[in-house]
């Protein structure tokens, strides 16, 4: 005997909102979301450039106490429907959109990607692109806007005291800067980045020929620095600048001649 298939009715049923019914348990969720989520991205730079790049998104909203779970899948709509660009200005238009598209008070959004800049030997004048990781963190609140962004700048530092004592030669090093400052959309990367550069003993660059690499190392011995100078002139960089209203810095040394690091930080709220 043959028995036919049971055809799908033709008639559509809504399919029940779950995670939209009701919680009895009284408990509301600080923060419920996505994280690891990798996505392509555009930043924007200050000369109207894009640089595109790779993005690890984590993104979360606070969840009522009677509602039962979020809408997971509209974080990933939000990435999807179109280009998602990245400058301080569409970061915080972003935090905007996704708490008003999830219905809740409140939200955050944490994303880290590789930003390369394009950087000129000092000498041979070779063009070549250095990276750099960067950190971009925002919450809004009832209303409220927080961001951070961290920017990680490798430098090189020589050393003051090694200069002093030695009768040739000093030890040096890479160090790494990493400084965290409010999110203005007066602020641009490519600005923050070389200002920090300029304050340790020599800036590095990808690709450098034999007159570079004698000019980097005689403007390092020239403009020796401790962890402390250099976390000091960063501050006061930052100080200066009316558009940072706080700050941290931490600096680095992976020291030539230790088997440990040197650092130091400085955190500074221009508003207190």
């Amino acid at each position: 005997m043959t028995q036919s298939l049971k055809q799908p009715s033709s008639h559509s049923t809504a399919m029940e909102d779950v995670q939209g019914s009701l919680d009895t348990r009284q408990i509301p969720i600080n923060r419920v979301g996505i994280k690891d989520i990798q996505h392509p991205i555009t930043v924007l730079n200050r000369d109207g450039g894009k640089s595109p790049s790779i993005a690890t998104f984590s993104m979360s909203v606070s969840l009522p106490h009677d509602q039962k779970g979020t809408h997971m899948s509209r974080f990933l709509q939000m990435l999807n429907e179109s280009e998602t660009i990245i400058s301080a200005k569409h970061f915080h238009k972003m935090l905007g959109a996704m708490v008003e598209r999830l219905e809740a008070e409140s939200g955050y959004i944490e994303l880290q990607f590789t930003y390369f800049m394009e950087k000129t030997a000092p000498v041979s004048g070779v063009k070549s692109l250095m990276d750099y990781q960067i950190n971009l963190v925002g919450q809004l609140e009832q209303g409220h806007l927080a961001s951070t962004l961290e920017i990680t700048v490798p430098v090189k530092s020589l050393c003051p005291c090694s200069k002093k004592i030695s009768e040739y030669g000093a030890h040096n090093q890479r160090s790494h800067l990493t400084v965290g400052v409010n999110c203005s959309s007066k602020l641009w990367l490519d600005d923050i980045i070389k200002s920090v550069e300029a304050q340790a003993s020599a800036e590095l660059f990808a690709i450098l020929k034999r007159p570079d690499e004698k000019f980097i190392t005689e403007q390092a011995y020239n403009n020796p620095k401790f962890v402390e100078d250099v976390v000091r002139d960063v501050a006061n960089e930052f100080d200066s600048n009316d558009h940072i209203t706080r700050y941290y810095v931490h600096a680095e040394n992976f020291e030539s001649i230790h088997n440990h690091s040197a650092f130091a930080v400085i955190e500074h709220d221009k508003t207190l």
